[in-house]
């Protein structure tokens, strides 16, 4: 490979395409509790609240990465940080400051990818979130990498994302989207879940701790959703740590 082929892949956004476009073609529906969202609305108390109880957010400086139409970056807004939201679609930003301007919460929203934040703000953050993003990138451990770098010495860092075993393609891809219609059909690609075992080592590599992971399961007889630490076959969530 030569100098100028690696220069260029190095430049090259850690973004794929056809992924920022399957939510540019949703944003419009993003805030509608009954759309394509709803799972996301409905999974976003427990997601905050997991937050909130380990990393109190109130006057903190929190940054949500692939924030979206802003979901999670209103929750936290409105439990007091001070939040900055991240994202590749310019359609799913956009969303989120139309809707900024119906809530009234001070956010602030860039088009940005999370290494390019991560140069221009590093140890910014006391929180950083990056949930239900990773399974959406070319390469998810430089996404880890750049969120570890964003932090501030002690800071902690939340990241969600989606098992790869045949039970999580059962139901994050069969059961959710052609089954249960919960998500549109192609939402996820089943070779981008991601193992427990690989986010760790992603962590390690990134020079943070891991100290603690959750599962996220869904009851469809009750159609609820739940915090389960001990499943975590399909949906899960952790923290991890940088250290002082």
């Amino acid at each position: 490979m030569s100098d100028s082929t690696a220069s260029q892949q190095k430049a090259r956004p850690n973004v794929d395409p056809q992924e920022i476009a399957k939510f540019e073609a949703l944003a419009s529906r993003w805030w509608d509790r009954n759309s394509e969202f709803r799972p996301l609305h409905e999974i976003n108390p427990l997601r905050a609240n997991f937050i909130d109880e380990l990393s109190p957010v109130a006057g903190k400086r929190l940054v949500d990465v692939g924030c979206g139409g802003g979901i999670l970056a209103e929750a936290m807004a409105q439990r007091g940080a001070d939040v900055v939201g991240i994202d590749m679609g310019e359609a799913p930003l956009s969303v989120a400051r139309i809707h900024q301007l119906e809530s009234g919460l001070d956010i602030d929203y860039r088009q940005s990818t999370a290494e390019e934040l991560a140069s221009s703000e590093a140890a910014s953050f006391d929180v950083v979130c990056c949930l239900e993003m990773l399974e959406h990138v070319p390469d998810p451990a430089s996404v880890v990498a750049a969120c570890a770098k964003m932090a501030r010495p002690g800071g902690n860092l939340y990241f969600s994302t989606i098992n790869r075993n045949p039970k999580a393609f059962t139901f994050a891809i069969v059961g959710a989207e052609y089954i249960l219609k919960l998500l549109p059909t192609g939402t996820h690609e089943y070779s981008k879940f991601i193992k427990p075992s690989e986010l760790a080592s992603w962590i390690r590599d990134a020079g943070l701790t891991l100290r603690e992971m959750t599962g996220l399961t869904y009851n469809p007889l009750t159609q609820q959703y739940r915090l389960n630490p001990r499943d975590v076959s399909v949906n899960y969530m952790l923290r991890a740590e940088k250290s002082l």
